[in-house]
């Protein structure tokens, strides 16, 4: 059973109409980040996110500003890989009011308080990435990362529809060389532009009061090439569009079928599957190595992640009739149980 083809969006289209509801012709993915995210209205169900991952060659480093239109949440975490230590710091203020959240992909947000800095900054084809905290894990940390967006490479923007009154837009942008410095303490690690590669996920939507979604993705040099997989479950299912692609050396190749995430709820450390529901299309198993926990219960709003870093092997199917073979490939696999 073959899906439908997306419809491809090739010129700059408004997320919204004047009302605030999805504007229908926004309905579809895109190469390039020419979606504005015009959101307004829908009092409190606004939800809008910058999140990065790095992938550095001794450390995870990843740093969200968020804001859910009652609450800005900002956080910022690290794991090195091979002593498995792990800290994460959040930081919430009530209605958030002094976080302007840009409605482009590729724009400038800072987050600013006593305990921690957050400055994504988006300068001609680059994000300068900076965060400082005084006490992170009980020592100074200090990041400048700068993250290289080249020009030709191709994105994943697509614009899920579940109604006129919900809806996401996502961005997803992968492989995008890193070099700086992670400074935690006396400990000083180097990412290189060779090695060490971002995602960006961007999102801005109007969501339902409850959502679960799983999400994997990688960014890895890989046999001399940059590949970058991107893939999503349950959130998108039904809607006729999907999250799914892979990126190699920057051309993406979009995946229409949706995809099953398969693992076990009561222990996520056992191995995961991704498959293409109907055809072979994709066949991935994700082996973990750490576990990310990250929980949040307010009685109004509840979040829980179990967020797993680990390995993928397998093969995708490619539209020339190749085959892409996987073999352990860092990357993050994830479930996100949501009532906000």
């Amino acid at each position: 059973m073959k899906q439908h083809a997306e419809k491809e969006i090739i010129i700059p289209t408004a997320l919204c109409d004047k009302k605030g509801n999805l504007n229908p012709e926004a309905i579809g993915f895109a190469r390039q980040p020419i979606i504005d995210c015009n959101l307004s209205g829908h009092f409190m169900r606004k939800k809008k996110w910058n999140y990065w991952c790095v992938y550095g060659e001794e450390i995870l480093f990843s740093a969200t500003i968020s804001h859910l239109d009652y609450a800005a949440v900002c956080f910022v975490y690290f794991l090195e890989y091979e002593t498995q230590r792990y800290f994460e710091k959040t930081i919430t203020i009530p209605l958030g009011s002094k976080i302007n959240m840009p409605s482009q992909v590729l724009e400038t947000v800072n987050f600013k308080s006593s305990d921690m800095t957050i400055q994504l900054t988006y300068f001609n084809g680059v994000t300068h990435l900076t965060v400082i905290s005084p006490n992170f894990d009980g020592e100074h940390l200090h990041a400048e990362l700068t993250i290289e967006h080249p020009p030709k490479d191709e994105s994943l923007n697509v614009v899920i529809p579940w109604n006129r009154q919900t809806f996401q837009f996502t961005a997803k942008h992968h492989t995008l060389p890193t070099s700086g410095i992670v400074k935690i303490g006396n400990r000083r690690f180097t990412f290189s532009p060779e090695e060490s590669f971002a995602v960006l996920d961007y999102g801005r939507g109007v969501w339902p009061r409850r959502a679960t979604w799983n999400w994997g993705m990688a960014s890895q040099l890989v046999r001399g090439q940059r590949i970058g997989l991107n893939f999503g479950g349950q959130w998108t299912d039904g809607t006729g569009m999907t999250e799914n692609a892979i990126f190699i050396d920057g051309v993406m190749t979009k995946i229409n079928e949706d995809v099953h995430f398969k693992y076990d709820r009561t222990d996520f450390m056992k191995p995961w599957t991704i498959r293409s529901k109907f055809s072979d299309q994709v066949q991935l198993t994700f082996t973990p190595f750490f576990e990310r926990v990250a929980e949040t219960n307010a009685k109004v709003i509840a979040s829980s992640v179990h967020q797993m870093v680990g390995y993928y092997d397998g093969t995708i199917q490619l539209e020339d009739g190749s085959t892409l073979c996987i073999q352990q490939m860092l990357g993050c696999i994830e479930e996100h149980v949501a009532k906000w």
